[in-house]
């Protein structure tokens, strides 16, 4: 949508560069993914290091010679900062961030170590690898998810990051959720697309849509004829270009699912009434298509 948005061309101009920077915009997603999760990694390294400042102070206490090292023994953070496939594609896309940017892991170390989630869980030395676990999805989900300060690094890094956070910090929770003492290590190294054929769907959603820009125009035309197109929010008509796009084009996807998702995308990045609007004019297309048999979609239930 967002690519579409911003696309000013025609549709006989090149648009390769769009597109490459589409397919750009989706991997970049797995980089924000490899640099949160490396977050808890850092994390864990600076209360390491905090403890050995404190050991080798001149005048430490018995505290500090004997520490409570059970953050830093925290199975599951053991688990990922001795996962290799994770370290490998750390290293292969270069997320070197906290080692540049080292003050916002001094940022979210003391926002968890000032928490009464991490004094309660340091109240005892020893755990299993469920009480670790639970700890860390915690201590994620509470502290480093919500951070204002880690919000803005993200954002003035990359812009669009902002929208893929939500759907990575979910990312992120379901794996550590998933997690197991045992678990494989590509468990922590996810496939950025589930299937190839989701890499070709968004390339060809994205063609579809500008190769017929015009066509698609027109059945908006049609169906907004007592609107003034000054009214009708620029979000929105990229967003029923591609809805439309999807209803004639993609015979697989069931007719539900396409207005399902562009009226969640309309309430999210348009205006209060845009679903309302976007709803009606596809609810007219559909059961206009339906009368004159141009609805062709493949397979059962998929109207």
């Amino acid at each position: 949508m967002q690519t579409l948005y911003s696309y000013k061309g025609s549709e006989s101009d090149d648009f390769s560069k769009d597109q490459k920077f589409l397919l750009f915009s989706i991997s970049n997603m797995y980089n924000l993914y490899l640099l949160l999760i490396s977050l808890l990694l850092e994390v864990r390294k600076r209360a390491e290091k905090d403890l050995l400042k404190k050991q080798q102070k001149h005048l430490a206490t018995a505290e500090d010679r004997d520490p409570n090292r059970k953050f830093i023994n925290n199975q599951l953070l053991q688990l990922l900062s001795n996962n290799l496939e994770l370290k490998h594609q750390l290293e292969s896309h270069k997320i070197n961030n906290w080692e540049l940017d080292n003050e916002y892991v001094d940022v979210i170390f003391k926002a968890v170590r000032s928490s009464e989630l991490y004094k309660d869980y340091m109240q005892t030395r020893v755990s299993d690898f469920k009480e670790d676990k639970q700890f860390v999805i915690d201590m994620f989900k509470e502290i480093i998810a919500p951070n204002d300060k880690l919000y803005e690094y993200i954002e003035d890094k990359n812009l669009t990051w902002l929208d893929d956070l939500p759907t990575v910090n979910t990312t992120i929770l379901k794996l550590l959720r998933k997690a197991k003492a045992n678990s494989d290590p590509s468990h922590f190294v996810p496939k950025l697309y589930k299937e190839d054929e989701d890499k070709q769907f968004a390339i060809d959603l994205f063609k579809k849509t500008l190769l017929n820009r015009s066509a698609l125009n027109k059945e908006i035309d049609k169906k907004t004829k007592n609107w003034d197109a000054d009214r009708i929010a620029d979000v929105d008509y990229t967003l029923l270009q591609m809805a439309i796009c999807e209803l004639q084009k993609f015979s697989s996807i069931p007719v539900k699912v396409t207005i399902n998702e562009y009226l969640e995308i309309a309430k999210e990045y348009s205006t209060p009434k845009s679903s309302i609007f976007i709803n009606g004019i596809l609810d007219k297309l559909v059961k206009e298509y339906n009368d004159s048999g141009a609805l062709n979609k493949i397979g059962r239930g998929l109207l």
